[in-house]
């Protein structure tokens, strides 16, 4: 077991993930409070470092690409404060920190992790029941549907159209910008099959942020959404890893306001290898038992994997 335990977070590794806890410092910032515990399998980590200061250093966790929808959806844009996978490191502390480095990579050539990308994600995403209000807007997300609503800042041409509630299996993507400088960024939902979006100010399905404290929680709603859609390298009939079996058969009400209908029922997949298939239930085991997977979920989905044996 190594640990190590500092202001900004305490971080331990038992061998098979890197637990992560958030401190209480003033520097925490409020995505990083907000989201908790997290914990990272081995099989998730491309590498750790670390970087010694003059007065700190920094640890940091290096994931594979694709194995976290919170960094897939953000793709680099998190401010540091914001980044759940940087350790601030006290300077008198700087040999504990190397100490923890070693571990996690001696584990991670024992067990000949490849650090390559990934085509499923690894990591549950946050916690639902979400609601984050911040921008022009509020949304809530209970795993299933997401909802939008809209506030005082909200352009009338937009809170015109009224509330949003869509189902996850009408989503076609997530995208979630910081604002920079000037410029507003934005949580938008695209649903499928809709014409291109117009800009965020005056998008029914999009949230404008202006960069204030707040606005950084919009991408763990991102997140939460994002691991129940598929995974952007997945082959075509995987299974998201939030998915429920509703929204699996592609068929649901969609969106009231979109017009569309069902999906359409997805085309026969080719047979596939016998090892990859064992391999999907070993991920849909694993799946389980995190507790992103129902029981009723994890037994319809493994039932859909043997039915191609």
């Amino acid at each position: 077991m190594a640990e190590i335990i500092q202001k900004d977070g305490n971080w331990t590794f038992d061998g098979e993930a890197v637990r992560i806890v958030p401190g209480r410092d003033k520097g925490v910032g409020l995505l990083r409070q907000t989201l908790g515990e997290v914990v990272v399998p081995l099989r998730a980590l491309a590498g750790i470092s670390y970087e010694p200061g003059r007065k700190t250093g920094r640890l940091r966790l290096r994931l594979r690409d694709g194995a976290d929808p919170l960094l897939q959806v953000t793709g680099g844009r998190l401010p540091e404060g914001s980044d759940p996978y940087v350790l601030t490191v006290e300077a008198n502390r700087s040999g504990v920190a190397e100490y923890f480095v070693d571990e996690v990579r001696n584990s991670l050539l024992l067990e000949q992790v490849d650090p390559g990308p990934v085509d499923a994600y690894l990591l549950a995403g946050p916690a639902v029941p979400i609601t984050v209000g911040a921008g022009d807007g509020t949304v809530s997300f209970d795993g299933d549907r997401v909802s939008l609503e809209w506030n005082w800042k909200t352009e009338q041409a937009k809170s015109s159209f009224g509330a949003r509630d869509f189902r996850v299996g009408a989503l076609g993507s997530v995208e979630w910008f910081p604002a920079t400088g000037l410029e507003n960024g934005w949580l938008r939902f695209g649903l499928t099959g809709a014409p291109s979006a117009p800009a965020a100010k005056y998008d029914p399905y999009a949230v404008e942020l202006f960069g204030f404290k707040k606005d950084p929680l919009m991408a763990l709603v991102a997140a939460a959404v994002l691991v129940r859609m598929p995974h952007p390298a997945a082959p075509r009939d995987a299974v998201p890893a939030g998915a429920r079996p509703k929204e699996l058969s592609g068929v649901g009400p969609t969106d009231s306001g979109s017009g569309a209908g069902p999906a359409p029922a997805p085309a026969p997949a080719p047979a596939e290898d016998h090892d990859v298939l064992l391999r999907r239930l070993r991920e849909l085991a694993e799946l389980h038992q995190a507790g992103v997977l129902t029981a009723e979920e994890f037994a319809a989905t493994k039932q859909a994997v043997l039915r191609r044996f």
